[in-house]
């Protein structure tokens, strides 16, 4: 059975210009994995997934691919591509170009389909931010990734993780088709193949197995230069420039395994409340981030700032009382509460008066090989505000940058040697329904030119020891090294 109906699809099309169909079928054999590998194909695709608190999964994965649009940005400049074709050049702003892209569309409301059922997906890198600030353009881009990257797919796919169900989505963009009639057949014909092929049996060959090559990583700078930047950003911040800073290093190692084997391997060892795959046409993302950007769901601001870390215990009693530690630490607890104050500013800046609130302050979450402190602001999208704008007040993270943000991006800028491109950025998605949903771009990992790179950063404050925030650098990178040796191995 197909929602809508031809007959109310028929109706619909004269409402908007985005119009989803879909039909629903059962699962119950099925992973998102499994569906990925059987449907995803092409040089464009992605998987979207969440396990909530460290230990459930989120209701719903979403698998996309064969995008009717892909923008590209490199600083102003837009690339364009449409059913495969390139289809112009452009300068803009890559969030205004995005914006206005996304005002074209009109899609109706259609029951039975969750937040999220088509728009556009990527990432925004952290270099991004220089549209929305002024800030230096100095420092090199050894990696060469595109600011931006978004995909349109014509289809979405998604899992229900509780109902063991999929939906199979065809967004039919109706100026496209004389014929209304003609639009719904051929949706309803997509579908039927997709969910043909889903139900083929999957063809797996076993991988080799290895004795566990362990990845050899090559920092972008020695320890010695990295304590020596925490303690330049520790003047700044007794010289009154700054609260914060967040200082990373970038690490990378020749690619020895499938892209896709690293995200399995990464999904298993650190599963996290945003996780993700995304391939344009052979730059491919991996990434599990614990921290959410911000979300705007039904007209309702949210983020959610981590900071504050301690690496996992080995039992459960170890567990508990680093947990302890943690939460008794004077400087961690200042940390938070300060960026939990910078949240409440973003969220203030396009919230109604008088309803932004803090519901979770100071909870621990605990992720495979660090403990976090976690809070959570959220607040009525102001009238007349969108989600860009939402997206513009919260970018980049003050977790990630530091407080106050501008002078710290400029400290950050003035202390490490290279970009920071995808680190710190944002990966998520511009919703149809006017609902966004970005997360920060920590323990994430960059596939390109045979090539893996991976950033870790700690936040600097007055009383910080440059010693253990390397060292919290590293325990941050655990889980993705782990991921890399897992992969490597053949043990996905």
């Amino acid at each position: 059975m197909y929602h809508p109906s031809k007959e109310e699809f028929l109706s619909l099309a004269q409402q908007g210009n985005i119009i989803p169909v879909f039909r629903e079928v059962m699962a119950d054999t099925e992973t998102p994995i499994s569906l990925f590998k059987k449907v995803a194909v092409g040089p464009e695709c992605f998987l979207l997934e969440s396990v909530e608190g460290g230990a459930r999964w989120g209701r719903y994965s979403f698998i996309g691919h064969r995008p009717r649009l892909l923008v590209k940005a490199r600083g102003d400049e837009i690339e364009l591509t449409r059913n495969g074709k390139q289809c112009g050049q452009f300068k803009a702003s890559p969030l205004e170009y995005l914006k206005n892209l996304m005002e074209t569309f009109r899609a109706v409301p259609v029951e039975g389909l969750p937040r999220f059922f088509g728009g556009l997906v990527g990432y925004l890198s952290y270099d991004t931010v220089r549209f929305i600030e002024e800030l230096p353009t100095h420092k090199p881009d050894d990696v060469g990734m595109p600011d931006a990257a978004f995909m349109m797919p014509e289809q979405v796919m998604i899992y229900d993780n509780l109902n063991q169900t999929i939906k199979v989505v065809a967004n039919i963009y109706v100026p496209e088709y004389v014929n209304h009639a003609t639009a719904y057949d051929r949706a309803v014909a997509e579908i039927d193949e997709t969910i043909r092929l889903l139900k083929e049996p999957m063809i797996s060959s076993e991988p080799e197995r290895g004795p566990g090559r362990e990845p050899v990583l090559k920092a972008n700078m020695e320890r010695d230069r990295f304590e020596g930047m925490v303690r330049r950003a520790k003047q700044y911040i007794q010289d009154g420039e700054a609260i914060q800073v967040v200082i990373s290093q970038r690490y990378d190692t020749d690619l020895l395994s499938e892209p896709f084997d690293i995200y399995r391997a990464l999904r298993r060892v650190n599963p996290s409340p945003y996780m993700y795959y995304l391939d344009f046409d052979g730059d491919v993302v991996v990434g599990a981030s614990p921290e959410v950007l911000v979300r705007l769901e039904d007209g309702r601001v949210a983020l959610r700032p981590i900071a504050g870390t301690r690496p996992r215990g080995k039992n459960d009693a170890e567990d508990n009382r680093l947990e302890k530690e943690l939460r008794a630490d004077p400087k961690e607890r200042a940390e938070h509460v300060m960026l939990v104050d910078l949240g409440r500013n973003d969220v203030g800046r396009v919230a109604t008066v008088g309803t932004v609130e803090v519901t979770d302050l100071m909870v621990v979450e605990y992720y495979s090989h660090v403990m976090h402190l976690v809070s959570h602001v959220e607040g009525d999208l102001a009238p007349g505000l969108d989600m860009f704008d939402v997206l513009r007040a919260s970018f980049p993270a003050g977790t990630v940058s530091g407080a106050p943000k501008v002078r710290a991006m400029e400290i950050i800028d003035e202390l490490e040697p290279t970009r920071r491109g995808l680190y710190a950025g944002a990966v998520g998605y511009f919703s149809f329904s006017g609902n966004m949903d970005f997360c920060i771009t920590i323990r994430t990992l960059l596939i390109r030119n045979g090539r893996v790179y991976l950033q870790v950063g700690a936040g600097i404050v007055a009383d910080s020891v440059p010693e253990l925030e390397y060292e919290e650098t590293v325990a941050k990178g655990k889980a993705m090294v782990k991921a890399l040796e897992m992969a490597n191995s053949g043990l996905v």
